[in-house]
């Protein structure tokens, strides 16, 4: 890659010429390449070092970091050469930047081609880009290094000017001195020095024709520097006023030259010809050579974060090695290499790989849902079945088997069950106020109705029995009116608690949040006050186990009259599914608990129905020869 370059603020022997130059144009080059993680071998000389320090001040507030720093030795000692290649291949970065003079680094990529490594991309400067000496022994341990070169054309009489320069007389004068040093790799004797020297000494006989070469591509950038300067100088004293670049036209004072004025301001319009063309950009630096067409190798410390995660500097490490962690739920990104995630607004939730906010998904049991769909048609089809019982029973109202069970009590029963299958629709469907406040207390008061009369028959089929025992007058305090009387007195204490409940602290809607925490939201209906909720659960409680200990004792009735052992049977069943009603609520997430207690509710209605109803709709029904005074009294 060829960089015509030249830029103002060169001094010393060109080293930091070049240096300035090519540091730029590096870090731009990274950038251009994907390049954040690099390693840099420099020489132990001006052009090393200085290369290094402008490297680093360019490196100030860019993504590119420096695994390592390694410097070769002018004694080329050879455990220090392959501690360097060490270092070099230890390296996750497969990047090497090189600022040495080619002596330096034909003694170091010697020692690489030997320990054949080849997965490392080389970067050359000018000092050693161009030069055809390598090709003939570097084999593919250099294949596809990328240089930055001077262009080279022919300064007349540069050439013969520099393979003339010799010490001699003019030993004493600093930049012939310089030159001859770095050239050579010697150092001169000087009469007042007293510490030995640290290389080979300079004998002046050293033959510049082998090594002038080195420094021709140096000094002609510096020659394109002047000449850029002092034609953008020259732009500067000829400035018409009117034409200037500054405000109004105004032209700059040329009796104080600044160099941010020529830099700024005329070298960014500036196409000089010095044998080949410069082109300044807007802030006057030259443009690059787009490297699109390579095959560029990938040099990062960390890869790249994908958008849902945000990127997390290692603990003791640069900027440029990190870890992707994944954002937060709630929290989105949706760019590579986040450095932070992003909250989601109201009412929206990140993604599964949030990168994007969505929606919160609204859940609640519905009647379109397939548990819904079901639980709504047992619900239906159990308030008709109720329905069709009741009226077989009041039209056999007149027979032996509907009389002797207490007709009334059975009519009032099937309402009552009929409420309690109808009462689980208002569980399903999106809550509101009024169906929250409907669905509890009705399902608390129907069931206390059911269980009311079924404690009522219970009683009345023990009593009757124990009534007929010699001078037993019991059955007086057991008449229609007392029955009816002890129902209602049941059912009221359960309104009580229901009225108090809803105006004290009603059940409400509210959201609770379902599957990952925030994704969803299930609406379901807050008990509001927990104590109305327990004693209305409490007190149906109550009544099953008493009609359950009811039922028990008198399980052992003749055989005609046993609607005791069916009712026990019954209230097996009731006081099982409630039993497991409890865990299962507690333990099922979002609208499932609902579906739990619908599901208790239709199970222990059924259950009442089927256990107490059946047999004798059996009897009336299919077997009405049964259904006659002779057989309910035979024993």
């Amino acid at each position: 890659m060829a960089m015509g370059t030249g830029a103002p603020g060169c001094d010393g022997l060109g080293a930091r010429c070049g240096a300035f130059m090519q540091s730029a144009e590096q870090v731009h080059l990274w950038d251009l390449m994907g390049w954040s993680w690099v390693g840099v071998v420099s020489g132990d000389d001006a052009y090393g070092i200085s290369g290094v320090q402008l490297l680093l001040k360019e490196l100030e507030g860019s993504d590119v970091c420096i695994d390592y720093l390694e410097v070769i030795p002018k004694s080329h000692t050879l455990s220090k050469i392959r501690r360097i290649i060490e270092r070099i291949q230890s390296s996750k970065a497969r990047v090497v930047v090189t600022f040495a003079i080619s002596p330096d680094m034909e003694v170091l990529l010697r020692e690489v081609v030997k320990q054949n490594v080849t997965d490392r991309q080389w970067i050359a400067t000018e000092a050693w880009s161009t030069s055809s000496h390598y090709s003939s022994w570097s084999g593919i341990s250099l294949a596809g290094t990328l240089g930055f070169a001077l262009r080279q054309v022919d300064i007349q009489g540069l050439g013969f000017y520099l393979t003339q320069l010799s010490p001699g007389g003019q030993q004493m004068q600093p930049l012939t001195q310089t030159v001859w040093e770095e050239m050579f790799g010697c150092k001169f004797v000087v009469e007042s020095q007293t510490n030995p020297l640290s290389g080979p000494q300079c004998t002046g006989l050293e033959k510049m024709e082998s090594q002038g070469e080195l420094y021709f591509d140096v000094i002609y950038n510096v020659y394109k520097a002047v000449y850029a300067i002092a034609n953008a100088i020259h732009d500067m004293l000829i400035c018409q006023p009117g034409k200037g670049p500054f405000k109004n036209g105004e032209c700059p004072d040329i009796k104080l030259i600044r160099p941010k004025q020529v830099r700024k301001n005329y070298m960014k319009k500036l196409s000089v010809k010095i044998l080949f063309l410069l082109y300044f950009d807007e802030n006057g630096d030259l443009m690059e050579i787009s490297p699109s067409a390579l095959q560029v190798p990938v040099s990062v410390c960390s890869e790249s974060c994908p958008p849902g995660t945000r990127k997390a500097v290692q603990k003791g490490k640069p900027v440029c090695c990190y870890d992707c962690i994944p954002c937060a739920t709630g929290e989105i990104s949706n760019a590579t290499d986040s450095t932070e995630c992003n909250k989601c607004p109201e009412r929206f939730w990140s993604s599964t790989d949030r990168t994007v906010c969505v929606p919160i998904q609204v859940e609640f049991l519905s009647f379109r849902d397939n548990m819904g769909i079901v639980l709504s048609v047992l619900s239906v089809a159990g308030a008709t079945l109720t329905g069709t019982i009741l009226a077989a029973f009041f039209h056999h109202r007149d027979t032996p088997l509907v009389r002797a069970n207490n007709s009334e009590l059975s009519f009032l029963l099937l309402i009552s069950l009929e409420l309690c299958f109808l009462c689980a629709l208002p569980f399903i469907g999106r809550p509101v106020p009024w169906s929250c406040m409907l669905r509890h207390t009705l399902f608390g008061i129907s069931f206390v109705v059911c269980l009311a009369c079924v404690l009522s028959k219970t009683v009345v089929v023990l009593v009757a029995f124990r009534a007929t025992l010699p001078g037993s007058n019991v059955m007086r305090y057991f008449g229609p009116f007392q029955q009816k009387a002890g129902i209602f007195l049941c059912t009221l204490v359960q309104v009580v608690v229901c009225v108090l409940w809803l105006v004290l602290a009603p059940p409400v809607p509210t959201e609770s949040a379902g599957g990952e925490l925030g994704a969803r939201v299930v609406l379901l209906c807050a008990v509001g006050s927990v104590a109305g909720f327990t004693l209305v659960l409490g007190y149906i409680s109550l009544l099953a186990g008493v009609c359950f200990i009811m039922a028990f004792l008198a399980r052992k009735l003749p055989e005609n009259f046993n609607e005791a052992k069916f009712i026990t049977f019954s209230m097996l069943i009731f006081c099982a599914v409630w039993i497991a009603f409890v865990p299962a609520y507690v333990s099922s997430p979002g609208k499932y608990t609902v579906a739990v207690e619908v599901f208790a509710i239709l199970a222990s209605s059924y259950g009442l129905l089927l256990c107490i109803f059946a047999p004798k709709c059996y009897i009336i029904l299919l077997r009405p020869e049964k259904n006659l005074k002779k057989n309910m009294m035979a024993k």
